[in-house]
Parts: C-alpha cells; sequence; structure tokens
C-alpha cells in the first residue's frame, strides 16, 4: 500500500501533475511508502525536517534522534497550524506506481489513480507520539536542518522555502 496526504478529505481521484518543486518535470501522482509516511503528518505547506537512523550515522547522529529511531521537527510558528489541521491519508494500491526515491519513500505514477479509501489521520502531535517519533519544536529550523543534512542520518527536509 501506498498513501497521499491531503488537507482535502473529497478527492476522487489523482491526475498527474507538475509540482511547484518540479518545473520542467513530467506530471507525476505522488505517494509514499508507510515507512516514510509519518514525514507527511503535518500541514500541507508546514517546513520540516524528518530524519532517521542509518548505518553509517555516528554519535552525533544518535544525539540528534533524541534517543529514537526517528525525529521531526518544525518551527515554533508553525505549532498552532499543526495541533488545528484536519489531515486526511488516502490509501492507493501500488500497482501503477514505480519507486522514485528509496531513501524518502516517495513513488510515483503517470496515470490517473482512485483511491482504495480515505479517512481522517487525528491528532497529528499524538500520531507522532503513538509511532514513538521525537516532534521538536524550534525557534529556527535552518540551523538544525544543516546538522541533520551533516549527520549521516537518512533526512527528507519538506517546505524549506516556507520557512520565515
Amino acid at each position: 500500500m501506498l498513501f497521499h496526504f491531503s488537507e482535502n478529505p473529497e478527492i476522487r481521484e489523482f491526475a498527474p501533475h507538475v509540482a511547484a518543486s518540479h518545473v520542467g518535470k513530467a506530471p507525476l501522482v505522488w505517494s509514499v511508502d508507510a515507512a516514510h509516511a509519518p514525514g507527511f503528518w503535518f500541514p500541507r505547506d508546514c517546513p520540516r525536517a524528518c530524519c532517521w537512523r542509518r548505518e553509517e550515522g555516528g554519535p552525533d547522529a544518535a544525539a540528534l534522534l533524541d534517543g529514537g529511531a526517528r525525529m521531526h521537527a518544525i518551527q515554533r510558528d508553525w505549532l498552532a497550524a499543526m495541533r488545528q489541521c484536519a489531515l486526511y491519508v488516502y490509501t492507493f494500491d501500488s500497482a501503477p506506481f514505480v519507486l522514485h526515491d528509496a531513501e524518502a519513500g516517495h513513488w510515483v505514477a503517470r496515470e490517473i489513480v482512485r483511491p482504495l479509501s480515505v479517512s481522517a489521520v487525528g491528532d497529528l502531535i499524538g500520531e507522532h507520539a503513538k509511532a514513538g517519533i521525537a516532534l521538536r519544536v524550534v525557534d529556527d529550523l535552518k540551523p538544525l536542518i544543516a546538522e541533520i543534512v551533516g549527520s549521516g542520518l537518512g533526512f527528507s527536509i519538506y517546505r524549506q522555502r516556507n520557512l520565515a
């Protein structure tokens, strides 16, 4: 199974489109695998840094994870939006998708895809806690992003252009 997250609970089909971050590339339908889905438990436009343990991560990497296997971070100015966000998860059959980025768990399709189901995610902060994911709230995300990128951890950085 693959997933797509949206604040719109009424999408009946997903048509290939060119994402703002992929101008000039082929139109695609984007999805994410189960292991990386928690990286989308945020309001759509929320800048965030997500990182996880890899074999080659050193002692500095372990400290970034706050003792767990995965850590997500947002800036404090997005905390209220995260608490108020009504987010929905769409489930897809994986058949029309191909792997696009193994590190981030991104899959793409080049055809219209209809979801198998849609359901509310619920309390986004609570979902992080239930999954054992450390959620760090910081005043300035940029220094933490730089630390994560140089750490040897696996990571995905989303919506960095929206940082205040």
